[in-house]
């Protein structure tokens, strides 16, 4: 294929193929906040599909939108219960902190009522009170405040998309399923007839690739689940099995588990006001916990399961990690190793030419 001469006919074929690949890029990053729940909502689809057909098949429910509807509550629920293992006795801890915080307040400062405080201290200072707000330091304030209350209304108005964006997704993901056999085997019709091959093959290899990774990353969350759990139970940590089932969950994002250093730090320092023991002390072995786990994780039982599961080397697993979290950020954690897989098997297919 080098030897071939580069005409001016194949030179402005190149050309227009790279344009229309540009102009599909651009379309595709304007129209993303559009086609991104739909994108979700396939990816939905396509985890739920052995569920629905279990349902449909082996337990005998004839009608497809019923078998799915059973599929969608049963992992709600199953969501649901592990959500009601972890919230409430986190909401519990919270109380428990509160309490220990307004006992540590009272005993520290001799204060037995906190409204009695607060009235006596306005009282106390209230000339002062009233010069600053009659002050134009007030007034600066107010104004440099009332952007972050807008802020705050605009983060509030996104919840409410956010909302509205995952009863979309829901719904993409119902009507996906319902006809989801015909949309897998007539997809590529929206390409040229002499490229449905070269689709089909692509669709087939990343199926494969997603198949496998979401296996491997499972089985990795669930290894990560269980050292935190032992971890957190050796150094007696509050919540040790409800926090190591939470950091495990989190965890089926790669690295999205660091986000677990929040309320570990918060029950570090419900166990120091509980126990009196030194924050930084209960608070550093936790952090030695994810540290250890972390090395355990990266050095052995990621490269060994997704190493298998994907078919790749250790050493190239771990550089795939860094260069696509370099070049995408932390979406490039999560499409690492499927990416990777697919690109080394076309280069193979089509560079190589390896069997």
């Amino acid at each position: 294929m080098l030897d071939q001469k580069i005409t001016f006919d194949r030179f402005i074929r190149w050309a227009m193929i790279g344009g229309v690949v540009v102009a599909a890029l651009f379309i595709l990053n304007y129209l993303s906040g559009v086609l991104l729940p739909f994108f979700i909502a396939w990816v939905f689809a396509y985890l739920l599909y052995p569920l629905v057909t279990f349902v449909q098949y082996r337990m005998k429910v004839k009608i497809r939108a019923v078998s799915i509807i059973i599929t969608i509550l049963f992992v709600v629920a199953v969501i649901s219960g592990i959500v009601y293992l972890i919230i409430p006795p986190m909401i519990e801890q919270f109380g428990q902190f509160s309490k220990l915080a307004i006992g540590y307040l009272h005993q520290a400062a001799h204060i037995t009522s906190i409204p009695e405080a607060v009235t006596k201290w306005v009282n106390e200072n209230s000339n002062d009170i009233e010069n600053y707000l009659r002050s134009p330091n007030f007034s600066q304030s107010i104004k440099e405040a009332m952007p972050q209350v807008f802020h705050f209304i605009g983060e509030t108005w996104n919840v409410v998309m956010s909302i509205v964006a995952s009863c979309i997704v829901l719904l993409y993901t119902f009507f996906i399923l319902l006809d989801y056999e015909y949309l897998t085997r007539n997809w590529t019709k929206i390409f040229p007839k002499s490229t449905h091959a070269f689709w089909h093959e692509l669709a087939t290899d990343a199926g494969r690739a997603l198949n496998n990774y979401v296996r491997g990353q499972c089985l990795v969350a669930f290894t990560m689940g269980i050292l935190f759990c032992i971890g957190f139970t050796i150094i007696d940590f509050p919540m040790a099995i409800g926090l190591g089932i939470l950091i495990g969950i989190l965890d089926l994002v790669p690295y999205l588990h660091t986000f677990a250093l929040i309320p570990t730090a918060f029950l570090a320092g419900l166990k120091a006001l509980n126990t009196g023991q030194n924050f930084w002390i209960i608070f550093g072995l936790a952090v030695l916990v994810f540290c250890v786990v972390q090395v355990i994780i990266d050095m052995i039982v990621t490269p060994k399961i997704m190493g298998r599961q994907m078919g790749l080397n250790p050493a190239v697993l771990l550089l795939s990690l860094s260069v696509w979290g370099a070049l995408l950020g932390f979406l490039g954690l999560i499409v690492a190793l499927p990416l990777t897989t697919l690109i080394m098997a076309y280069w193979q297919r089509y560079v190589t030419k390896e069997e």
